[in-house]
């Protein structure tokens, strides 16, 4: 069942009508009331992800938000009528949040990379917002955990009483983990972040903020890493397009409810 604010039906996902402000309020509300919420920060490669895979979309569609990340999915919702919509990218999001972070108290995990990325990252964000309390960080191994492990990750997450737990395993692994998780971690807010780990830490450089707003962010980090990323890219995205033609007008039909 989707709750919460207007979603907007991209290829069978329901993305959050929401801008950047919006979000970080109800970022508010969900941490004052305790409610146990997962956010997924999704484009046009989540939304691609999504049509090979039924239980990722029930995931994206079962989200407390699933925020507009790329403009394609922002210049769709505007078209659908939401003309207040902008662009709810994970590295911003997380600093938006760190920056209320001191004066509201709240308490951040960070989940995800490798030692020392994720050390890294801690120490930035300490140096950039003066009073941010990051109470606990862990690198997960590069395999599956076995049950007993993932007890004692929950437990461990959990005795840090975090607000926020920041999820840097890239899609659809995070995506994934913070299903699971909800209602196991008792912190109100988990949040899947991918690349901002990298990005905050100074591993990776962020495209500017023209190539942003012009929706090329995609062709910025192609060239970055073109062994990793040309498939994703060059497959995806014409697809992508060709889908939501066929979608607007009426050729095919997307439900939002976790199966096409």
């Amino acid at each position: 069942m989707i709750t919460g604010p207007a979603r907007v039906n991209v290829l069978g996902v329901g993305v959050s009508a929401i801008n950047m402000v919006m979000a970080v309020d109800q970022f508010d509300a969900w941490i004052a009331r305790r409610e146990q919420q997962y956010v997924c920060i999704t484009g046009v490669h989540g939304v691609m992800e999504s049509q090979r895979d039924p239980a990722l979309r029930a995931i994206l569609c079962r989200s407390g938000l699933t925020t507009p990340d790329g403009m394609p999915l922002v210049w769709l919702s505007k078209l659908h009528g939401f003309r207040h919509v902008t662009r709810v990218y994970g590295p911003d999001l997380m600093l938006a949040i760190c920056e209320r972070s001191p004066e509201k108290g709240y308490r951040h995990f960070l989940y995800g990379g490798d030692a020392t990325l994720v050390e890294a990252l801690a120490t930035r964000l300490r140096q950039r917002y003066a009073g941010l309390e990051i109470v606990g960080t862990y690198a997960p191994p590069f395999r599956p955990v076995t049950p007993e492990e993932d007890d004692d990750i929950v437990r461990m997450i959990n005795d840090a009483r975090p607000d926020v737990v920041w999820v840097g395993l890239s899609t659809p692994k995070q995506e994934r983990w913070m299903a699971a998780h909800q209602g196991r971690i008792t912190a109100p807010v988990l949040v899947g972040v991918g690349a901002a780990f990298d990005f905050h830490a100074g591993r990776k450089r962020q495209a500017p903020l023209w190539v942003q707003r012009n929706g090329l962010e995609w062709l910025f980090r192609l060239f970055q890493e073109p062994k990793r990323l040309w498939r994703r890219y060059l497959l995806n995205n014409p697809r992508f397009v060709g889908l939501v033609l066929l979608q607007t007008f009426h050729l095919r039909h997307f439900t939002v409810s976790g199966e096409k």
